[in-house]
C-alpha cells in the first residue's frame, strides 16, 4: 500500500469513479481539480489546483507515492485551453515528479492519438500516431513527455490510451472502445504493484469481442481484464442504424475526427 495516491482530474467521470474505487491502494488519496470536490472523506485530501501553475503543481504533487494523472481537458476545445491544461500541465506534473522521488504515474492519454486509423484495422501500441484533433495531438505530446522522462531520469509511467471507460457502452463504436470499470480498477491495481513498470503503452479497453487493439506486448504485467462488451450487444444493436459514411462508422476516433478547429 502507498502512503499517499494523488488523483488529478478527480472531480471529472472517470476521476469519482476512481476516487471511490481505488482508495485501497494508499493510506491517503490526495485529489485535485480546478473546481471543488466535494466534502472529503476521512482518508482524503483535497486540493484545487490549476495544472497550468508550475508552482501549485510542484506542491501538489510533494509527499506523493503515485499520480494517476486524469486532469486537464477531455474533449475537443480551442488550443488555448488545451495547451494550458494538457501540454503546459503536463510539463508541470512531469516536472514536479522529478523535483520529488519520480513517483510512478498513470498517464491518461487517449485513443484520440490513433483517431484516424480505420475501424477495420488491428492496432499495436508501435504503430505510427494519427491524432484527430488538438486534444489528440496533446496525448501524444503526453506520451512523448512520459518517454523522454523515463529514459532520461528512470521515470515510470503507465501511458494509458483510455477508450471508452463508462458504465457501460452506449453506440456501437463503444462496442469495441469500452473499458469497464472493473477492468480499469484492476489495471490501477496492477500498474501499482508490479515491480518494474517503465514506460509501457497499453491499451485502455476491455477483453471486448470486437475491439480492434493487441494488448499482448503487455503480458508481463499480468493484467487480465475480464469484461466483454457483447453482453450489451442486444441493447447497442437495437438504436437506430448510422449513415455508412458517418465519421463513428469509419474511423477509430468517431466523431471527433469530425470536429473543426475551435477558437475561443
Amino acid at each position: 500500500m502507498m502512503k499517499r495516491l494523488l488523483i488529478t482530474g478527480a472531480a471529472g467521470g472517470l476521476g469519482t469513479m476512481a476516487r471511490k474505487r481505488l482508495s485501497h491502494l494508499a493510506e491517503t488519496l490526495r485529489l485535485s481539480d480546478i473546481v471543488p470536490m466535494g466534502e472529503a472523506a476521512p482518508n482524503e485530501e483535497h486540493v484545487v489546483c490549476d495544472l497550468a501553475d508550475g508552482a501549485a503543481v510542484e506542491e501538489l504533487v510533494k509527499g506523493c507515492d503515485g499520480i494517476i494523472h486524469l486532469g486537464g481537458v477531455s474533449v475537443e476545445k480551442s488550443y488555448d485551453l488545451i495547451e494550458a491544461g494538457n501540454i503546459r500541465g503536463v510539463y508541470n506534473l512531469y516536472e514536479a515528479a522529478r523535483l520529488h522521488g519520480l513517483p510512478r504515474i498513470v498517464f491518461a492519454s487517449s485513443n484520440h492519438t490513433i483517431g484516424f486509423y480505420p475501424q477495420s484495422q488491428r492496432l499495436t501500441a508501435d504503430m505510427p500516431t494519427r491524432p484527430d484533433g488538438w486534444y489528440g495531438i496533446s496525448k501524444v505530446y503526453g506520451e512523448a513527455v512520459a518517454h523522454m522522462y523515463h529514459e532520461k531520469f528512470g521515470q515510470e509511467t503507465a501511458i494509458l490510451r483510455i477508450g471508452s471507460c463508462f458504465e457501460k457502452p452506449v453506440d456501437r463504436r463503444m462496442m469495441a472502445t469500452w473499458l469497464s470499470y472493473d477492468d480499469f480498477v484492476s489495471l490501477m491495481e496492477r500498474v501499482f504493484t508490479v515491480p518494474k513498470l517503465g514506460c509501457a503503452t497499453i491499451w485502455g479497453a476491455s477483453a471486448n469481442t470486437c475491439g480492434w487493439w493487441d494488448n499482448s506486448h503487455i503480458g508481463w504485467l499480468g493484467w487480465k481484464p475480464k469484461d466483454d462488451s457483447e453482453v450489451y450487444r442486444a441493447e447497442v444493436e437495437a438504436l437506430p442504424p448510422r449513415p455508412a459514411d458517418a465519421p463513428d462508422v469509419l474511423y477509430q476516433g468517431g466523431k471527433f475526427t469530425a470536429d473543426p478547429v475551435f477558437r475561443d
